[in-house]
Order: C-alpha cells, then structure tokens, then sequence
C-alpha cells in the first residue's frame, strides 16, 4: 500500500509540477506585455484626456467672445443703424467695431448687410485689405447658419405679422456662431453674430440679417487662457501637426474643414512614467518568482505523498456520518441503488427499513446533547452488531436510522431480523451511572413488491414507519397498500380544508349549556363543521386532526374565534365557548390575535370562554400559563374541558385558577346505578367548588343524569337531553322557546328533547 500511496503521490507531483512550470512562465511573460500594454493604453488615455481639454477650454474661450459681442449686437440703435440703406458707416466703425477693439481686443471686424454685402469694415491699424475673398468663403458657412437661425426665430401672429422671439442660449439672447479661421497665416478665433433688436419686435416681413463678424489673435493672452484653463503646459501654436513622443497635439480646422494650424503642448505619459519606475521592481520579482518555483516544486512531490494518504480518509469523511460512522444518507441512497440493481439481476427481494428513535428529543432535553449523542453512538453499534453480513445500515439524519437487508425472500427472515434489533436495542445504554433504555419504531418497506427504484422504496418505509409511531411507537409495521391510501387520503382532505378555509366554506354549530335547574341557556359551545358542496359531510373527529397534523388548527382555530364571536351579538347574556388547540398557544401573537378579533367584533371579553384541554400544558407549559393568564387578565373566562380524562388534572388545577371546570362525559354516562361512579363525580363537583370554579358536567341525556346532577348542585349542564348542536338560526329560535318554558308559556308535557329535536 506504502508503494501505491508513493507512486500515486509521484505521478500527482508530475502532473501537477510541469503544467505548474509552464503556466508560471507564461504568467511572468504575460504580466511583461499587460504592464506594457497597460502603460501604453495609459499614455493614449492621457493624451485622450488633454486633448478634450484643449478642446473644452478653446470651447470657453469661443463662447466668452461670443459673449463679449452680444453688446453692440443686441442694441436697439445698433439694429436701426445697420437695417438704414443710408446707413452711418462712422457711428458703426466708433460704437460698435472700434468698442470692440478697444474693450475686448477684437482687432479686425467686419459688418456683411443683410444681402451678404460688406457694409463696413475695420482693423484696428486702419489696414482693411486684410479682408479677402478666400477669407469671406472660409467665413460664409458660420454667417450662414447664423442668418438661418434668425430667419427661424420668427413666429406668424395670428395678424399675419411676424414677431421676432429669439430662443435664449449660451450668448443669452444673440444668434451667434464661432470658430477658427487663418489671417496672414495666423490662426484667429472669430465670432459672427446677427444683429438684433433688443426689445422684441413685429415686423410685416421676415429678411436676413446683418451679421457683425469680429476676429481676435488665438496668439498671446487667449492662448495663455486657453492652458490656464486646461492646466497643461509648453502651450505654442505651430503651423502644421506635430508628430513626436511626448508632445500633444490639438488641430485647429476652419468653417471649412481646412487645417489652419495646430495648439502643441508637453504631454504627460503616466504608463510610461510608471513603467520606468517598476521595471527594476519587476526584474527582482522575476528572480524571486523563479526561486520559489523551484522551492514549490519540491514541496509539491513531498506534499503530494501526504494527500494521496489523507484521500481515503476524506472520502470515507465525505461518504460518513462523523458521530456514529455509519454511512451518511448520500452514500446510502448510492449504496441502496447498487444493492437494488443487483437483486434485480439475481431475481431476488431487498427490505428497506427506516428507523427512528422514541422520544429522543426527551433525552437531548433532559440529560443534554452530549448524552444524546452517547445513545445514537449506542445505538450505530448495536445495528452493526445485528447487521446481517450483505446487509446496510446508515444514519439518515438527527435520530433516524436505515437498513438495508439482501436477499430477503420471506418475511420470516426479515422478522427475525427485526426481532433482533429490538432486542438489542432494548438493552439499557449507560450514560456515567445512569440507565436509559431507548426504543426502536420501525417501518419496512420490501422490493420489488413494493417498488422498484431507491426513492419508491425510501418514501413506502417512511409510511410504514409513520404508522408504527402512529400506533403506540416501539413497534414496526410493514408497507402496505392501505396505508398509502391513507396517507393520500389525508393529503387530500388537508388541501380540500384548506381550499374551504380559504373559501369561507365551514360552518359552526352552537350547542347549549343551561343552569342547575335547566331553566336558563347560559352558554353555547361553538362545533366547526365542515359539508362539502356535494353534501359529504365530514366528521370533526376526521378534519381536526388532519388539521393538527398539517398546521392548519392555527387558521381553523382563528377562524372559529372570529365567527363565534360575530354571531355573539345574536344572543345577549349568553356566553359563547371555544375549544382552542395546543398548537394555537405554541403560535407567539396568540393573544393579541383573540384582542383582535374580541376588538374587530366589538365583543366584551366576559362574553367569551376559552376551553383549553390538559395536552395544552405538555412541553412548553410555561409560554401556555403565561397566554391563559394574560387572557383571564383581559376579561376572559377560561374552562378546563375533558377534566378527569389525564393524569396530572390536580397539578393544573393548582398551578392555574381555572373559571370552568368540565367534567369528562365518561363519568356523567357511568353513573347510572354505578355508587363509584356517582362518589368520583360528586367528588369532583366539591373539588371543583372548593377552588371557586363554575362546574360543568358534559355528556347528559336522561332526566335522571339532570335530577342527580341538580341535587349536588352543579353549576351547568351539557349535553343531547339538553340540546343537540344546533345551527345559529336554529339556536335563535330554540332560545326563545327556552325562555318560552321558563316562564310557563307553553303547555305542559312540553319537554326539553321536544324542543332539541324540533331544532
């Protein structure tokens, strides 16, 4: 095994030690390029970045001489000066290009009349040749845009005139273009603009504008803006592109598209910069880079040796429980599917059993996990021990168990089986000084009679064993056809229950409780029953529990409440009694939910009993006395039913001053001629007085039963000679009836049966 476990560590060390090589050469190689294209990606969005500077501050600059002559270009006296065909070519040159000049270093302007003439033309030294034609084209695509955008500014009146309503914008209220233009092979910025009155105006007719155009050096003081604004440095102005590293460049074009110069200035390259910083960095990197290759690849083939040894232990870890060192449920579904196909191939039977511990969350609550633990590694050992050789056995979760047993061609074998691990299983396991004896239920399930495949056969032992525990638990049942039905057959009441909660589908009966001398209904117990709409009806003894079992007892519960205590109103000064569920208490807003719903029916809290039963006390009986206690608090009666049906009714009784107590109607139904039976009940009548508890005895259906019950005083009596439940209409009239005998109404012989049947 030693030389298996080196080899298989020898080639895991050459398969992983070459590829390893490589790809740590191919890594150092391709971080040499990513760093070099990095740098180089870097420099080019650098240069990107200055570039869309330059451009946004030349922007700035443009539109700030743009707004620098909206003065003499919206100017009333300046529109009426340049529209005049005799127009004053003096005041135009003094107060509008010369101001220009002197105020805002527009050095040369030049003033085109609304047919595209030169109406004037000025230059700072008094030279106006400067203006040419080649210079007029490069200008007459921004002082055509700027005569459009005028000629649209117009909207018709409803007159048919005209009324001149420019759009605000950058230049406030000016129609105005920029841009570059060569003079005398220098590049000069210009802006044209349409002159325009200042005050909005009506005219007959729309006509193209004058438009002023002045230029101004991109030279000296706007170049300086120009790399102020942008904060690049070495700004100059060369005549053509300039192609050399580290300098950028920004080219200037006209109206026309036409290459009038370039803004050059020192670029920074930070990719370029970095990488002369780290190159040294990543040569030294590279040699230590090497030298741990080397130092990994021989403790690679040393590691390697030891994983090849710990991989059994963690696959047989990945296959097995850690607590018990069974196999886990993964591996035992695998093991389960090749037993299976094997026996299918043999012709031969397979039992699956699924196993539980009884009551071991007890242990776990009592002695503590770590108790708990002992017994399920108790356990594991004893199923091993039992285990027939071809068998399997696996902990399938917290307390369950499976097995697995070949070969089984009659059920006597798997009896004996099973006889075998009970008696095993029986045996008390020590824990420190202290015995405890746990029990086994179990369920079986046997293929191919019962199925074929893994999951089939899981899911039928898991019945069977659900109706072992159902039946007392300690004890094993074997799958069989009914119990599925079963099963299905509560799947499927459970959805109809609740399809019907939800469509309001229920219904509740009312039945009465009258005093001693049943002569006043003093309260009625409210019964949910349940009439499909074909008619079935179903049995509470067949809906609660399902209803337990699914968690639907807290929406029924709920719903009783609610129903129970609308119908209230109908009957003033009877106390209406609800039969609340163990489950409903363990519900954390139990209480606020009862307020709410004693709130929503506007209900006064007396008028409402709760009927608890001693299961409601089992487990969390601290969270159930605290529930009853804030309810007795709110107002609200609280009756112990089925009183005498447990073991612990005593302990109840002092741990909790109960309003009611409900005498089980098996004690009423053995009385008659029975002298025990007549003591146990009297008994109890006196215990419950002593305590100051109204006594109420259930399950009364003859006279006699009425007149013994009267003569020891108790309090309240229930049952069918009384009154059947009753539906809430028939309640209604059977509580006229009642006062109806009470006060000597009716005719004689009118019994209470008569009354009971007739509703």
């Amino acid at each position: 095994m030693n030389r298996s476990i080196k080899n298989s560590g020898g080639q895991i060390a050459s398969a992983i030690i070459f590829p390893m090589l490589i790809v740590v050469l191919t890594s150092v190689l391709g971080i040499f390029a990513l760093l070099n294209w990095s740098a180089h990606l870097s420099d080019e969005t650098a240069e990107d970045s200055q570039h869309k500077l330059v451009a946004g501050a030349l922007q700035l600059t443009r539109n700030y001489i743009a707004k620098q002559q909206t003065g003499v270009v919206i100017w009333d006296e300046a529109y009426r000066a340049v529209d005049d065909p005799a127009a004053n070519r003096v005041w135009i040159r003094n107060n509008m290009m010369n101001w220009l000049s002197r105020n805002h270093g527009f050095n040369r302007s030049v003033l085109f009349g609304s047919d595209f003439e030169v109406a004037s033309v000025f230059a700072h030294d008094d030279n106006t040749e400067w203006l040419n034609p080649a210079l007029v084209d490069e200008l007459q695509p921004a002082i055509a845009k700027v005569r459009a955008q005028y000629i649209n500014s117009f909207q018709k009146t409803p007159s048919g005139l005209f009324s001149f309503m420019p759009k605000g914008g950058e230049t406030h209220l000016s129609i105005a273009e920029t841009g570059k233009v060569s003079l005398y092979g220098e590049p000069h910025l210009f802006t044209a603009a349409a002159v325009v009155p200042q005050i909005q105006s009506v005219f007959a007719s729309r006509k193209p504008p004058a438009v002023l155009v002045s230029l101004i050096p991109l030279r000296g003081q706007k170049l300086n803006n120009i790399s102020s604004m942008s904060r690049l440095a070495g700004f100059v102005l060369a005549p053509d592109q300039v192609e050399r590293d580290g300098v950028g460049a920004y080219q200037l074009k006209s109206p026309r598209g036409n290459n009038i110069g370039v803004i050059a200035w020192q670029a920074s390259q930070p990719g370029t910069q970095m990488l002369q910083r780290i190159n040294p960095f990543l040569a030294v990197a590279a040699m230590i880079i090497a030298a741990v290759v080397i130092a990994v690849t021989v403790f690679t083939r040393q590691m390697t040796r030891r994983l090849a040894r710990s991989e059994a232990k963690a696959v047989h870890s990945a296959q097995h429980d850690a607590l018990s060192g069974l196999p886990n449920r993964s591996s035992f579904q695998a093991m389960l599917t090749r037993v299976l196909e094997e026996s299918a191939q043999k012709g031969t039977s397979t039992a699956v059993v699924y196993m539980d511990l009884d009551h071991f969350k007890d242990i776990n609550d009592t002695l503590g996990h770590s108790a708990g633990d002992k017994v399920i590694v108790a356990v594991a050992n004893r199923l091993k021990h039992v285990l027939p050789d071809n068998g399997i056995v696996a902990r399938i979760s917290g307390d369950e168990f499976a097995m697995v047993i070949s070969d089984c061609d009659n059920d006597e074998w798997l009896e004996y089986i099973l006889d075998q691990v009970q008696d095993e299983i029986s045996r008390p396991v020590m824990i420190g000084r202290r015995e405890l004896f746990a029990s086994l239920s179990m369920g079986a399930a046997i293929g191919p009679k019962d199925g074929k495949n893994p999951d089939e056969l899981l899911r039928k032992a898991d019945i069977a064993l659900y109706d072992a525990k159902a039946n007392g638990r300690n004890r094993r049942s074997f799958f069989e056809p009914t119990m599925e039905q079963h099963v299905q057959s509560k799947d499927k009441m459970s959805r109809e229950l609740r399809l019907a909660l939800r469509n309001d589908e229920l219904d509740l009966a009312y039945q009465p409780l009258s005093d001693t001398d049943a002569k006043k209904i003093v309260s009625v117990e409210a019964l949910a029953r349940w009439t499909k709409d074909d008619g079935t009806v179903v049995p509470p003894s067949q809906f609660i529990p399902v209803a337990e079992e699914t968690g639907l007892i807290n929406d029924l519960g709920i719903w009783v409440l609610n129903k129970a205590c609308a119908r209230a109103h109908d009957w003033p000064g009877v106390v209406v009694s609800v039969n609340v569920s163990p489950n409903q208490f363990k519900h954390p807003r139990f209480v606020e939910k009862v307020m709410a719903i004693l709130a929503a029916n506007n209900l006064p809290p007396e008028r409402l009993e709760i009927e608890v039963t001693e299961s409601v006390f089992a487990g969390r009986d601290d969270t159930v006395l605290n529930a009853l206690r804030r309810l007795k608090g709110l107002g609200v009666k609280v009756a112990l039913d089925d009183f005498g049906s447990g073991y612990s009714s005593l302990s109840y009784l002092r741990r909790f001053p109960f309003d009611t107590l409900k005498i089980d109607r098996d004690f009423v139904s053995d009385m008659n001629g029975n002298p025990e039976a007549e003591a146990i009940l009297v008994s109890i009548i006196q215990l419950g007085k002593a305590l100051g508890m109204t006594i109420v005895a259930e399950g009364i259906e003859t006279i006699d039963q009425i007149r013994f019950l009267q003569a020891h005083d108790c309090h309240r009596m229930q049952g069918y000679f009384i009154s059947r439940p009753l539906t809430s209409t028939a309640l209604s009239q059977f509580l006229e009836n009642f006062q109806a005998i009470a006060a000597g109404e009716l005719p004689d012989g009118f019994e209470l049966q008569a009354q009971s049947a007739k509703g």
